[in-house]
């Protein structure tokens, strides 16, 4: 090849894939390679790829497939496939598929912008990152050293991986085999690179981790500092406007985490906190090593130290087991935790896991019907949250203008805020879906999106005559809320953004 390939970038997963792929484009940016806007206009295609959802497998499969006549067009043209999915088949990948040269892990993903640089100049090699290390293994910082700095398209949030892997090895959950065991980063990196967004212009960061609460409990953690004293050094860089983490388990909440919610201004009132079940029974099954009573008290106490504290979690159906009792509990507490939000879905086999060998599988009718139960009280409990904010005042984050949005897979806002890759995380396609202009009173207005503390999202209508495009993506503006749609809130500016 005489020039660099374009690449394009197709990610499926959470939101730590999410931030795997952001920052695989600004490292290949940084090396002289151009993005392209369409798969078909690439001569490199990533997959990011996820195991957590129903037959992922099956999913990577279907979409290399799609891709074959591309590469058939393009002798030069390849693929890479990483994640966990690339994690779990290896090398199988490219002897079923000639044209994926290059196959990375979650480990092996520090290394792939190389790699890829590599094939580019050898076009008979082909290479496979799928070994795990035993530390966390720092990424180059030739993207944030580049000239590719530019937050705009952000709207002003970054997020900062803290750790990799997870030592819980929940029954149900291929996390630990596809991602390895828990490895946290040095405090020093995440200040730095904290520090390095916020002097970009980021106001909002998301510390992410499959586990954020067991920070430095593992051997190369040794010598960090606790998860609840990084909290507090990130939230004191200057310029931090908002601080949020995912995920947590519940079981490894510590008091001064808790606490830290009630004294750190810009750590945010939510959290995002799996419960999966309401059944004590059920949760010993899964192996998740705290019952209700823990679970109810550390919102309890979340909610003494936060006023309005809001919390979301992920709930599953159908665990093998699970009478329709243990569901009944899983719905009353629901009730009791007063969820703002939560990601459910039914429990399916993963290859390898406990849970798979488990008797006394659910039928899908049942799981159905469950799931369908569920959803619709949490509908309610949605919509209760959602209204209580009307007639509020609050602080917007401002994303962009609201309207349909074009294609773009690493700006993608993942349906569930988790990071655990438990198997409430909800895959995040390539494109985000379109925004509609909202109406008010049958009136279609000029408006703005962003999120509220909570998280939220709120279509903010602006003054008649008002350019929506003259409010940068990444500032904060208050609004008034007026009205709680399904999943969203309307409201209207108040003042001036800044």
């Amino acid at each position: 090849m005489s020039s660099m390939p374009r690449f394009h970038i197709i990610t499926f997963g959470c939101q730590m894939n999410v931030n795997d792929s952001a920052w695989l484009a600004r490292s290949l940016r940084a090396r002289g390679f151009e993005e392209a806007e369409r798969v078909q206009d690439a001569g490199i295609v990533v997959i990011n790829t996820c195991s957590v959802r129903d037959k992922p497998e099956q999913k990577v499969y279907s979409q290399l497939g799609r891709l074959r006549s591309l590469f058939d067009k393009n002798a030069e043209a390849f693929a890479v496939v990483g994640g966990c999915v690339a994690q779990q088949l290896g090398d199988s990948l490219s002897k079923r598929f000639p044209f994926v040269r290059l196959v990375f892990g979650a480990d092996g993903a520090a290394m792939a912008p190389q790699a890829i640089e590599r094939l580019v100049h050898e076009p008979a090699l082909s290479l496979s990152l799928v070994d795990f290390s035993e530390e966390y293994t720092e990424r180059d910082t030739l993207a944030e050293k580049s000239s590719d700095t530019d937050v705009s398209g952000t709207g002003g949030q970054a997020f900062v991986s803290i750790m990799q892997g997870c030592d819980n090895f929940c029954a149900y959950c291929i996390v630990p085999y596809v991602r390895g065991r828990q490895k946290s980063r040095s405090a020093a990196s995440v200040i730095r690179e904290c520090q390095s967004w916020v002097e970009r212009g980021v106001r909002e960061i998301t510390l992410l981790g499959q586990n954020v609460n067991s920070y430095g409990q593992d051997e190369a953690g040794r010598g960090e500092p606790s998860f609840a004293q990084l909290l507090r050094r990130v939230a004191a860089i200057d310029g931090l406007e908002r601080l949020r983490f995912t995920t947590s388990h519940p079981k490894d909440i510590a008091p001064e985490v808790v606490e830290a919610f009630g004294e750190l201004e810009a750590l945010c009132p939510s959290l995002h906190l799996p419960l999966q079940s309401g059944s004590d029974r059920v949760l010993a099954a899964m192996g998740r090593r705290y019952d209700r009573a823990r679970y109810m008290d550390v919102v309890r106490r979340l909610r003494e130290v936060r006023e309005g504290m809001q919390i979301t979690t992920d709930l599953m159906v159908g665990f093998p087991g699970e009478t329709e009792e243990d569901f009944m509990q899983t719905l009353e507490a629901m009730e009791e935790a007063g969820f703002a939000q939560s990601f459910s879905f039914m429990y399916s086999d993963r290859p390898g896991v406990r849970a798979a060998r488990m008797l006394d599988k659910i039928p899908e009718e049942v799981k159905s019907q469950r799931l369908a139960a569920l959803q619709e009280l949490q509908h309610g409990l949605t919509t209760r949250t959602l209204e209580s904010l009307v007639g509020s005042e609050t602080l917007l984050l401002v994303e962009g203008v609201s309207k349909k949005q074009p294609a773009s897979r690493r700006n993608a806002q993942p349906t569930a805020a988790c990071a655990t890759e438990e198997p409430g995380a909800q895959d995040v396609a390539q494109t985000r879906a379109g925004n509609a202009v909202p109406e008010f009173d049958g009136v279609t207005s000029a408006c703005v999106r962003g999120r509220d503390p909570y998280g939220n999202v709120v279509n903010m209508r602006l003054p008649e005559g008002r350019d929506p495009e003259t409010i940068a993506s990444g500032s904060l503006a208050k609004a008034r809320i007026l009205m709680a749609k399904k999943h969203s809130l309307l409201g209207e500016l108040v003042g001036e953004p800044w």
